[in-house]
């Protein structure tokens, strides 16, 4: 293809700061040594053709300063493993606050929370539009219903492609689909599975224990960090899309679901020193022949933004292969395999075909 994929960020936080990298990261790399990928390569796409052309924030600290400056600025801590990311000429604008902040973080210090600008807010719509973006990423934090479904509209004005990597639900709800069908623009989503973690680890076990005709009886999954994600999921109440959407990406391995007292996966704590760390705790008990009991155990420990940034980088080149496609709607085998919450929920096994399928060109169709 030979072409740059335009990017637009809204929420210039640790996911968006392991993204930036992870491009440089890639486009400074050996081809033949690409670690981390799943994809070098997909429809003649690189991950060095992403280009982020617009940025969106509302932190005072990250407005107004060159987007290779900002993924550095606090709050954020995740891993810098690319510190030379050169200066992008994109300006952080400043985003619509909306509910994308909780006030509990008024309680904490400044260098770990979100310090909100009292900058206007940009005319998002005009911003994505001047930048030629095709297609806007959302990494606002969990619980911004109302601030996701404004920038899903500003998207649909500005005929920009939506992936939206936070649990809430518009490319699996149904009139949300419907709208950018008819727009005639491509999204994927809702919420971005990690490249191994918790969900997907739990997901693969689950799948195990029923392929192998083990009986599941009840599991969790408690999760602990120390990000502004975690710190803002102290407020239980923006949980509410966040657990339904773990948990049925967990269910839905099984032909049974579990009743909801038999299972339990959720953040379980912000523990500050861990910073940009997770660490997931997964508990399986079942029986196997005879009626005997099992047990499984794990403790999973991964810094979490650079865990999603590979899945990003295709979702974002998938999406781009559907706009030179004009392929429109949710992108269900792309949505499948790398979110939690798909439209349609698949094993990984069928997603990863379908993706693989979709790339070469075929019908996602199963």
């Amino acid at each position: 293809m030979g072409s740059k994929i335009k990017i637009a960020i809204v929420g210039v936080g640790n996911c968006a700061s392991a993204l930036i990298q992870g491009i440089e990261y890639y486009r400074n790399g050996n081809p033949q040594d690409a670690v981390g990928l799943m994809h070098r390569e997909i429809g003649g796409y690189q991950p060095e053709d992403i280009e982020v052309v617009a940025a969106f924030d509302i932190d005072q600290r990250k407005v107004g300063r060159d987007l290779s400056e900002a993924i550095f600025a606090p709050p954020n801590c995740t891993k810098v493993f690319f510190p030379q990311v050169p200066h992008k000429g994109v300006t952080v604008q400043m985003g619509h606050i909306l509910d994308g902040y909780s006030d509990h973080m008024k309680e904490f210090p400044r260098d770990r929370v979100f310090v909100p600008s009292d900058m206007p807010p940009c005319d998002v719509v005009s911003e994505l539009k001047k930048s030629g973006a095709k297609i806007l990423v959302n990494y606002l934090p969990v619980g911004s219903e109302e601030a996701s479904r404004f920038y899903a509209e500003c998207c649909l004005q500005a005929r920009v492609a939506l992936i939206n990597c936070i649990p809430v639900f518009i490319v699996s709800d149904p009139p949300w689909e419907s709208r950018f069908r008819e727009a005639g623009l491509p999204i994927v989503g809702d919420d971005v599975k990690s490249q191994l973690g918790a969900t997907i680890t739990h997901r693969v076990l689950t799948k195990l224990f029923s392929d192998r005709g083990v009986k599941m009886d009840r599991t969790y999954q408690l999760n602990t960090g120390g990000n502004t994600d975690f710190l803002n999921m102290l407020n239980r109440s923006r949980l509410k899309f966040k657990k339904v959407s773990k948990t049925e990406a967990v269910q839905s391995q099984l032909e049974v679901p579990l009743d909801a007292q038999n299972i339990h996966i959720s953040p379980s704590d912000y523990v500050p020193w861990q910073k940009d760390n997770k660490v997931a705790f997964i508990r399986m008990e079942g029986r196997i022949f005879g009626d005997i009991p099992i047990e499984l155990e794990l403790r999973l420990s991964v810094e979490d933004s650079p865990n999603s940034g590979g899945v990003t980088i295709d979702a974002i080149r998938c999406c781009k292969l559907a706009l030179d496609r004009g392929v429109s709607g949710a992108l269900q085998g792309v949505s499948s395999y790398f979110m939690k919450h798909p439209p349609r929920q698949l094993t990984d096994v069928q997603a990863r075909d379908m993706v693989e399928r979709f790339i070469s060109g075929q019908s996602e169709s199963l």
